[in-house]
C-alpha cells in the first residue's frame, strides 16, 4: 500500500494538499494567490502552504477556514543543483512539503519550484511504486479532440523499452482514471507509423506492449499529435520535452503573427474586429494555463509539478489536478496496474 490517502480516508473528508508556496519565478505571490483561489471553491478539501510562515500570512492576510501554513525556512532556488541543494537545505520547502504526504498528513503536493529538485525530493523521500524502475513526467497536450496525455517529458533521457512500456501503462491509468477517458488508446512516439519504423529501444517497446491487455495502437508521428489519434504517447524524456516545449512555443509565435498582421494596417483592424470571437476560441484552445500541472507518475504520492512561470490561475489548476490524482487514489491504482502479469520491470523482463 502506499499510504491512506484520500480513497483510503474516504472522498467526504474532502483532499488534503501541501503546495510549495515558495517554489516558482514568481515567488509566493502568485502561489498564495493561486492557492488561494482554490481553497475558495473547493471549501471540501484543505490546503497546507508550506513556506516562510510570515511571508505567507502577510501575502494571505486572513486565512480561510480550509487552509493551514506550515513553516519552512529554506528553499530550492531555481537555478541550483538539485541533488546538492536537498542535502544541504534540509528545511526546504519542497523537502518538507514532500514529507507531508510521506507521514500521510497530505494526500498531494503541489508545486511550481525546482522540477529536478521535486522529482529528486520524491524519489528520496517518498520511494518509487513497486514495479517501477523510473518515474515518469506527464503532461496533457491539447489536440483536435480535447487532450492527450505525453510522458515522458523531464524524468529520464535514457529510458529503455522496458521504461517506455512501463510509462504506458502509468499514462493509461492516469488517463481513465484522472481524466476519465475510457480504455484510453496508447501509442508509442516515432518516426514512422509501421511497426518496425524507429530506433530499436521503440520496435522492443513496440513487442512488450503488443503482449499486454493496454489499448494499444502502435506508432504515431509527430503530426499525428493534434488530431487525436490517441489518448496517451510515450516517448524518452529528451523528445517529450522538446515536443512539449516546441508546441508552447509555437502557440505563442503564432498570436504574434496574428498580433503584427492585425495591427499593421486599417484593414487587418477591421479584419480583427470581424474575426475577434473566433481568435478568442483559439487563443482558448492553446491555453496551457488550463491544464495545470504534470503529474509524476510512479511514486508513492501524488505528486504535481506546474511551470516555473505559472501564474496564480496556472496554479489555482495544477492544484486540481492534485486533488483529482489524489481523489482517484492515483499512486494505489497505478500500483495495482504495474503488478499486472503483463508488464514486469525491467530487471525481469528477458530473464
Amino acid at each position: 500500500m502506499t499510504g491512506p490517502g484520500a480513497a483510503g480516508r474516504g472522498l467526504e473528508a474532502g483532499v488534503r494538499l501541501a503546495v510549495d508556496a515558495m517554489g516558482g519565478d514568481h515567488g509566493p505571490v502568485e502561489v498564495v494567490n493561486g492557492a488561494l483561489s482554490f481553497a475558495r471553491a473547493n471549501l471540501a478539501d484543505r490546503l497546507i502552504l508550506v513556506g516562510d510562515e510570515a511571508t505567507i500570512r502577510a501575502l494571505a492576510g486572513d486565512l480561510p477556514a480550509n487552509v493551514s501554513v506550515v513553516h519552512a525556512s529554506q528553499v530550492v532556488a531555481m537555478d541550483e543543483h538539485p541533488a546538492l541543494a536537498l542535502r544541504e537545505k534540509k528545511d526546504a520547502s519542497i523537502l518538507v512539503a514532500t514529507d507531508l504526504v510521506k507521514r500521510g498528513e497530505a494526500d498531494a503536493i503541489v508545486t511550481a519550484g525546482h522540477t529536478g529538485a521535486a522529482m529528486a525530493a520524491a524519489v528520496l523521500r517518498l520511494g518509487r511504486l513497486p514495479g517501477v524502475d523510473r518515474p515518469a513526467l506527464a503532461v496533457q497536450m491539447i489536440t483536435s479532440a480535447g487532450s492527450l496525455v505525453l510522458l515522458d517529458i523531464g524524468a529520464n533521457p535514457d529510458s529503455t523499452a522496458e521504461h517506455l512500456a512501463q510509462y504506458a501503462r502509468m499514462g493509461a491509468v492516469f488517463s481513465e482514471r484522472v481524466l476519465g477517458v475510457a480504455r484510453p488508446r496508447v501509442a508509442l512516439l516515432s518516426i514512422g507509423e509501421e511497426k518496425g519504423k524507429g530506433e530499436v529501444r521503440v520496435q522492443r517497446a513496440t513487442e512488450l506492449l503488443d503482449a499486454t491487455d493496454l489499448n494499444f495502437i502502435g506508432n504515431v508521428e509527430g503530426k499525428d499529435l493534434t488530431r487525436a489519434m490517441a489518448d496517451v504517447v510515450v516517448c524518452d524524456a529528451v523528445l517529450g520535452n522538446v515536443v512539449i516545449k516546441f508546441f508552447e512555443g509555437l502557440s505563442t509565435f503564432i498570436f504574434e503573427l496574428f498580433r503584427t498582421e492585425f495591427r499593421t494596417t486599417w484593414r487587418g483592424r477591421l479584419a480583427y474586429l470581424l474575426l475577434r470571437p473566433g481568435i478568442g476560441r483559439i487563443r482558448q484552445t492553446f491555453d496551457y494555463e488550463r491544464v495545470g500541472g504534470s503529474p509524476l507518475l510512479g511514486v508513492r504520492g501524488t505528486v504535481i509539478i506546474t511551470h516555473g512561470r505559472a501564474k496564480r490561475r496556472m496554479i489555482h489548476h495544477a492544484i486540481e489536478v492534485g486533488a483529482r490524482g489524489a481523489r482517484a487514489g492515483l499512486p494505489d491504482v497505478i500500483a495495482a496496474a504495474m503488478r499486472a502479469p503483463t508488464i514486469r520491470p525491467a530487471t525481469e523482463v528477458g530473464s
